[in-house]
């Protein structure tokens, strides 16, 4: 791509377009998902992991991860967002017909493709399941492609987890292995207790042919990525979704760097070879 094309591209995404929710759910008690159409014109078309930066009018804007299928629709957005601030509360609570200002698509994507042929683990705890359900729908979509599709994740109950009726239809059609786990069970629970690392490793797999993505809390990544070197999958094939305060999203403020990174152009996804040494310096 000639810089000329790289500039219109950057410039095509750094504009804000009006969508309106068309569609909203709750997943879960915390967390809101809202469908997004566009009012004129359509964002560009996103890979799995990218995300969006959403506007609440008069409120502020913040960065979201897309949570829907990358294969669908181009012109149509899903965002799974979890209320913890002012601005992702009043994105959680726009109503179906509400305006929400769009700009993006931004960062890195999981790069699925690259990993045809092989093996997919992917690992989500709590909401870091939302930046990977596209992965795993774009995965589904050309199973052929893939040999084993590993989900595991993990929640603090059973009525934390994310997507729950997408999980049980990928057990029923027999295209994802899946382990579930929570920490803290109902009565009714009938799978695992425990952290995610559990199920990861107790695994067998075949280290050649593997690649990892994980998204939650950075302790977990950390972990779980452990745990993978530990099967001899290289680091260079372990994918980590890294998350700091995104406001301009297109690498013009700064304040999303880590280390040499500035997370909304080179992140958020990265290996965890080029995360490791970064996330072991305290307050980074």
């Amino acid at each position: 791509m000639s810089a000329d094309v790289q500039a219109q591209a950057a410039a095509a995404s750094d504009t804000m377009l009006p969508y309106r929710v068309v569609r909203r759910t709750a997943p879960t008690h915390d967390t809101v998902t809202l469908t997004l159409e566009p009012v004129r014109r359509a964002a560009g078309r996103f890979r799995a992991g990218q995300f969006m930066m959403l506007y609440s009018f008069g409120v502020g804007e913040i960065a979201i991860s897309i949570s829907g299928d990358p294969t669908g629709r181009g012109d149509v957005l899903e965002h799974t967002i979890r209320k913890v601030g002012a601005v992702s509360g009043a994105l959680s609570s726009t109503g179906v017909g509400g305006l929400v200002g769009v700009r993006g698509p931004f960062g890195t994507g999981w790069d699925v493709e690259s990993a045809a042929g092989g093996d997919l683990v992917v690992v989500g705890g709590g909401v870091g399941l939302a930046p990977l359900r596209p992965l795993v729908l774009a995965a589904l979509a050309d199973r052929g492609s893939y040999r084993r599709v590993v989900v595991i994740t993990g929640a603090r109950t059973p009525a934390d987890l994310l997507f729950a009726g997408d999980q049980e239809s990928w057990v029923r059609d027999g295209s994802v292995e899946l382990h579930r786990t929570v920490d803290h069970p109902s009565p009714q629970w009938p799978g695992r207790v425990g952290f995610v690392t559990e199920p990861l490793a107790q695994l067998h797999l075949d280290p050649a042919r593997t690649t990892g993505f994980l998204c939650g809390p950075e302790p977990m990544m950390r972990f779980c990525a452990q745990a993978l070197l530990r099967k001899n999958v290289p680091g260079d094939r372990i994918r980590v979704s890294l998350e700091r305060t995104m406001e301009c999203g297109v690498a013009r403020c700064g304040h999303c760097q880590l280390g040499p990174l500035l997370l909304c152009r080179d992140g958020p996804i990265v290996t965890y070879t080029v995360a490791e040494p970064l996330l072991g310096v305290r307050e980074l």
